[in-house]
């Protein structure tokens, strides 16, 4: 018997208002996503389930005149996830990557998400997910406070006043209410000014740009590193102050005392591990550990100064009560986090279930079965 099959279309002005802005709620939603991952009940690319994604890697050069070449930030990747629990569901965010974008009036990156029926493989759903991705971006620093943070934690920093530096601050605000401060530092002062002058205006707090990284580094109960890959900062052991917690959304690299003193925590140490071993397009390990987001970790676990990574503190063992957390108010940590397919779908999946209660987006016929049989 054929059957019709057709998907939910959902603009980006339609996702706003199904609450893809609402940083609470995603911070939630990522709270159920590592549980999950933690009990095993999700899947990413690769044989080994967890691969971050599937590049398009663009050549330096080229003899086909239309073929892109390699540029700064230049890439197209597959995202690829099944997620278990209420989700039930399979996805892929689709997304390209050009740094020469904004200069054309568009975002850096164009994403794209494609929600399917596990089980069927029908497609559920497609949507515009550059601020899916944007949120959960800020939302896996603000989930990882809620069990690193003091409690009277009271200023917040951040490095990098880009996008993403703005995402977590306006998430880690609807999770740290006791903060009173935020500090910034980049390394163009008038970004760092008028960084300043919105989270004053949005997020309500104090807010100052810092005239160092040491400066921001060191005012910092939670400290944000949020530059970007190309540019990364580096922080010092002593800068960070007694009871921080240092989050690695960007790009940072540390001295090995900060790695020694403080503790490490890992996202998700599996998509970790996989990262680890899928080095062997770096030139050399030595090339791996020092350009890789994660490499001095490795590096320093490889050379016995860090515990292996299922011995090393994780999120998601955190948020199945097996791990505790932070236990007192001089623990340092250092958590590290990259981006993961199972955030765009669990966040997306959660988008469409209000749109469909508020019946916002667009009915898409797929087929209706008459020429496939």
């Amino acid at each position: 018997m054929s059957k019709q099959t057709s998907m939910l279309y959902l603009s980006e002005p339609e996702m706003i208002k199904a609450g893809v802005l609402d940083s609470a709620a995603c911070t939630d939603v990522l709270d159920e996503v590592f549980r999950l991952m933690g009990q095993g009940d999700y899947l990413m690319g690769g044989y080994n389930h967890n691969e971050h994604g599937h590049p398009i890697v663009f050549p330096k050069t080229s003899p086909f005149p239309n073929m892109p070449v390699a540029g700064p930030d230049r890439r197209f990747m597959a995202m690829v996830a099944y997620l278990g629990g209420r989700f039930n569901i399979t996805g892929e965010k689709w997304y390209g990557s050009n740094a020469a974008n904004p200069a054309r009036g568009l975002p850096r990156s164009i994403h794209l998400l494609v929600l399917n029926d596990p089980d069927t493989c029908e497609p559920v759903a497609i949507m515009s997910a550059n601020l899916i991705s944007a949120v959960r971006t800020g939302c896996v620093p603000a989930l990882s406070t809620r069990y690193l943070a003091r409690k009277d934690s009271a200023t917040l920093s951040i490095i990098g006043a880009g996008p993403i530096g703005r995402s977590c601050a306006q998430a880690i605000v609807t999770q740290q209410k006791q903060l009173k401060e935020l500090v910034v530092y980049d390394l163009f002062g008038e970004k760092s000014a008028s960084f300043a002058k919105w989270a004053n205006e949005e997020l309500g707090l104090a807010a100052r740009a810092a005239s160092s990284l040491e400066e921001c580094v060191s005012c910092g109960d939670i400290v944000v590193a949020a530059a970007s890959a190309l540019k990364p900062v580096y922080i010092e052991d002593k800068w960070i102050k007694k009871g921080a917690v240092v989050i690695l959304s960007g790009g940072a690299r540390f001295n090995d005392e900060a790695l020694l003193n403080c503790t490490p925590v890992y996202d998700n140490p599996m998509m970790q591990q996989a990262y680890y071993e899928e080095h062997r397009h770096f030139a050399s390990m030595e090339e791996f550990y020092a350009t890789e987001k994660g490499g001095q970790f490795f590096r320093m676990t490889d050379e016995g100064k860090l515990p292996p990574l299922d011995k090393t503190p994780s999120l998601c063992r955190m948020a199945n009560g097996e791990e505790p957390g932070r236990q007192n108010n001089e623990e340092r940590f250092i958590f590290l986090t990259a981006g993961m397919s199972v955030f765009d779908v669990a966040w997306g999946y959660e988008c469409l279930q209000k749109a469909k209660a508020e019946k916002l987006g667009i009915e898409l016929p797929l087929w209706d079965g008459a020429y496939w049989l």
